[in-house]
């Protein structure tokens, strides 16, 4: 029976969910999902607690306070201004609290996300760059279907 390495190609079924037990994802009722461990599609906790399971196997991953996705950092919540949405994206946005945001990473290769806190009279949009989980325990439950 094949089990998790730290350079295993998983197919697997997830559920990540946060303190008040809502999902944050689901695959189950899905197509499983494919992911390399090491890829940064999954955080280096969850990552860890994955090595050593068997194929087949289904587990409940309980993570404490901030171990999954970090302690939350107030440095990350910052202005951005609407002259500088503007270039990056659509200048006809219209950007409301609650609103997931998508960000170029400075080399262009990646992405980032903020979530929308406030929008300030002049345009000017308060987004929180920590990830929505940040300094919240998290149930991680996985179903491994295929370990290559």
């Amino acid at each position: 029976m094949a089990q998790v390495e730290t350079d295993s190609f998983l197919t697997l079924h997830y559920r990540l969910s946060g303190p008040d037990g809502r999902d944050f994802i689901n695959t189950f009722e899905a197509q499983p999902a494919t992911l390399s461990l090491g890829g940064g599609e999954l955080s280096p906790a969850i990552e860890a607690r994955l090595l050593g399971l068997e194929e087949g196997g289904h587990t409940v991953i309980e993570l404490a306070a901030g171990e999954a996705f970090g302690e939350r950092q107030p440095e990350m919540v910052q202005w951005v201004a609407r002259k500088l949405l503007d270039q990056l994206g659509d200048r006809h946005e219209q950007y409301v609290a609650g609103d997931v945001v998508q960000f170029p990473t400075p080399d262009g290769l990646g992405s980032y996300a903020g979530t929308v806190l406030e929008v300030n009279a002049d345009g000017a949009v308060r987004f929180d760059f920590n990830h929505p989980l940040a300094g919240q325990p998290v149930r991680f439950e996985v179903q491994l279907i295929g370990v290559l």
